[in-house]
């Protein structure tokens, strides 16, 4: 779920982006339906980082330390740390666009979209790197 959820929100992310930049009042919707998706997000990868398969609860494994591993780092405190950033930003940003103010709305976003797609366990990186989509191998 969190997986197919990202691309919803990058792909809302760019319609509010767009809007935002256009100046289009259809800003409003879309960027209450992107704030409803952030925020679940943001529940769905608390539920992960605290009891998910690498989870806190789980603890770590014998003889690793957090901030000497780059897998455990990235999933308990950088992606987390970076996804907050980003879900305030839109959180405020969501304020500026009931108030059709665009230009402080579009970079809000773009700032959003910044940390994003930095804190994504996109296929390519090393050590923490995940699939396109769900399943694939």
């Amino acid at each position: 779920m969190h997986n197919i959820l990202r691309w919803i929100i990058l792909i809302l992310l760019l319609v509010t982006i767009y809007q935002a930049f256009s100046k289009k009042e259809a800003i409003r919707k879309t960027s209450l339906w992107l704030l409803i998706s952030a925020h679940i997000m943001f529940l769905i990868g608390l539920y992960q980082v605290i009891a998910g398969r690498y989870g806190i609860t789980k603890g770590l494994p014998e003889g690793v330390e957090l901030m000497k591993d780059s897998f455990y780092r990235f999933f308990w405190i950088e992606h987390p740390l970076s996804m907050i950033i980003a879900i305030i930003l839109i959180t405020i940003s969501r304020r500026k666009a009931k108030n059709l103010n665009y230009k402080a709305t579009s970079w809000l976003l773009v700032i959003a979209l910044l940390f994003i797609l930095a804190a994504v366990p996109w296929p390519f990186r090393n050590i923490v790197g995940r699939h396109w989509f769900p399943g694939m191998n």
